[in-house]
């Protein structure tokens, strides 16, 4: 038996007037999942323990079955694992987002306002040169950049403190003052960083191109080193993580378990589907592997951006471009395979920012035809009867039956 979690980051959401009150999730085209459904379980997933903030981070431990409560130490150590950053165990790491800020003209830098939390999704490589540059101005013996993924990277703080941070996402459209750190330090280098970038040449260029300038730097997510036991001891089962996010390959490889890369995948609305839906399958056809966990980011970010069109056409692309070509490879292997389907938590649209509401999950037995009448959509699921209290619930029902 294999077993395959396919996971659309931020694909729950709420009723929205210009689809007829659907969800993007009801509204899109999803002819695998809705073949799916009526063979499946649905229900609800709670994956936010209570009092804790709703994010990517917890709720995506939670789904691989660690409880956020016992193994959380803060998002940004978990992507400084994936991109090799040498932690100490007193060293606090912060994730550092390339955001665009509106470069007001007259106004303080508190007054600026934050436009996009991703620098209109910038490429590592424009990023790489932005960072670089960033580094030879802000650091210092206790402060050090490190490069990631797109708008995503790392600061590590020798001996420093876990601050709680705002997160850019959560403030779109509103003018950042209330929101800046209260360390005097990494406030004085967000400002300073703001003054360099938004004159960088690479800033102009992108300016001039049309595209969302990174002008400015934003640390949030402190934390610490992370302690994750490993996946193959807590369930028995050999697995890998396929996806383009730092933060997920840092649980990995903080769980031990294998980081597949595939070509083309960056996260965004134009990410390499098809290639991590053949590496999936691939993994668990030809290698000795008994668990995939296939994450897809394109529904957060456009949730994050507020369109409703790319949504649901994230969502479309998820089923089409994964979930159907997984079904069918992993048939025509002759494999059989349970598989869950699901978010890790809700993005609406309408506040462009993560919710702790239970999303709605599927699980698929090869083997087995439940013969239901249901969808799978956050309604349908709310109806099933089925109503998951925590996270770590999901995996044993997937591996335990």
């Amino acid at each position: 038996m294999k077993y395959i979690i396919i996971l659309g980051d931020g694909m729950a959401d709420l009723p929205i007037d210009e689809l007829g009150g659907k969800t993007p999730l009801e509204y899109a085209d999803t002819p695998t999942m809705d073949m799916l459904a009526p063979k499946s379980e649905i229900g609800l997933l709670h994956t936010i323990p209570e009092g804790m903030k709703p994010g990517s981070d917890t709720a995506n431990l939670s789904v691989l079955g660690y409880d956020p409560k016992k193994y959380y130490s803060g998002r940004s150590p978990l992507e400084a694992l994936s991109i090799g950053v040498p932690l100490k165990d007193s060293d606090v790491t912060l994730r550092m987002n390339l955001v665009t800020l509106s470069e007001e003209p007259g106004v303080t830098f508190e007054e600026q306002t934050i436009i996009d939390h991703s620098s209109g999704e910038i490429s590592t490589e424009d990023a790489s040169v932005l960072v670089k540059e960033l580094a030879k101005s802000i650091e210092d013996e206790d402060h050090k950049l490190y490069v990631g993924t797109s708008y995503r990277h790392c600061l590590t703080w020798a001996n420093g403190e876990v601050l709680d941070l705002e997160a850019p996402h959560d403030h779109l459209g509103q003018k950042i003052g209330a929101f800046l750190p209260k360390d005097e330090y990494l406030r004085k280098m967000m400002e300073r960083g703001y003054e360099l970038l938004k004159e960088h040449p690479l800033n102009k260029l992108r300016r001039e191109q049309g595209l969302n300038p990174a002008n400015g730097c934003w640390f949030w997510g402190a934390g610490t080193k992370p302690l994750l036991s490993p996946f193959y001891e807590k369930t028995g089962k050999k697995g890998a993580m396929i996806s383009a996010v730092d933060l997920l390959k840092g649980i990995a490889i903080g769980a031990s378990m294998e980081v597949i890369k595939v070509e083309g995948a960056n996260g965004g609305l134009n990410t390499n589907y098809e290639g991590k839906a053949a590496a999936a399958v691939s993994a668990l056809r030809d290698r000795d592997l008994d668990f995939v966990y296939v994450h897809v980011e394109a529904p957060d970010e456009m949730g994050h951006q507020g369109s409703v069109e790319r949504k649901v056409r994230a969502i479309e692309n998820l089923d089409k471009r994964v979930i159907k070509p997984v079904k069918e490879g992993l048939e025509a292997s002759g494999l059989t395979y349970r598989m869950a389907v699901l978010p890790d938590h809700p993005t609406p649209i309408s506040i462009r920012t993560h919710t702790s509401d239970p999303v709605p999950y599927l699980i698929y037995d090869s083997r087995k035809d439940l013969k239901k009448d249901h969808k799978y959509n956050e309604r349908e699921a709310a109806l099933s009867g089925m109503d998951l209290a925590a996270g770590p619930m999901l995996i044993d029902r997937l591996l335990n039956e």
